[in-house]
């Protein structure tokens, strides 16, 4: 992997602030209300990265076209990341069922036959995520 590839770009406030034509307080005052987290350098100058710009654009698009107030839009972004983890553990629990359970369930081995109660072979059919 080339150099180039590996870093990340960064923007500094000033150019972030032209971009999207707000002034660098109101940035200064999301990251205060813990909207966004710039990186910051040794000498304290804040750097945003695209993840930064994605969720400031996220915020505009909350502020400026939704009419949601800074409150509002605190409780949106922590519902959003308490879904993306969510998401993310959902994931991970049918990856363990994949790995583990499925394999044992669905291959009809002859403990499964011999059982009191056999089992019938059983499909797992997963559909955009969602197992159905």
């Amino acid at each position: 992997m080339t150099r180039a590839k590996a870093t990340k770009k960064k923007y500094t406030i000033s150019v972030v602030a032209e971009q999207y034509g707000i002034h660098p307080q109101t940035l200064r005052m999301y990251e205060r209300e813990g909207l966004i987290r710039p990186s910051r350098s040794a000498k304290g100058t804040r750097y945003y990265t695209e993840e930064d710009v994605e969720q400031l654009e996220f915020i505009l698009n909350l502020t400026r076209d939704l009419g949601v107030n800074l409150a509002g839009v605190e409780i949106i972004l922590n519902m959003r990341e308490k879904m993306n983890q969510m998401q993310r553990e959902f994931e991970n629990f049918l990856q363990y069922i994949r790995e583990n359970i499925a394999q044992e369930m669905f291959t009809g081995d002859e403990r499964s036959k011999n059982a009191l109660v056999p089992r019938r072979r059983i499909e797992l059919v997963v559909k955009h995520g969602r197992v159905d």
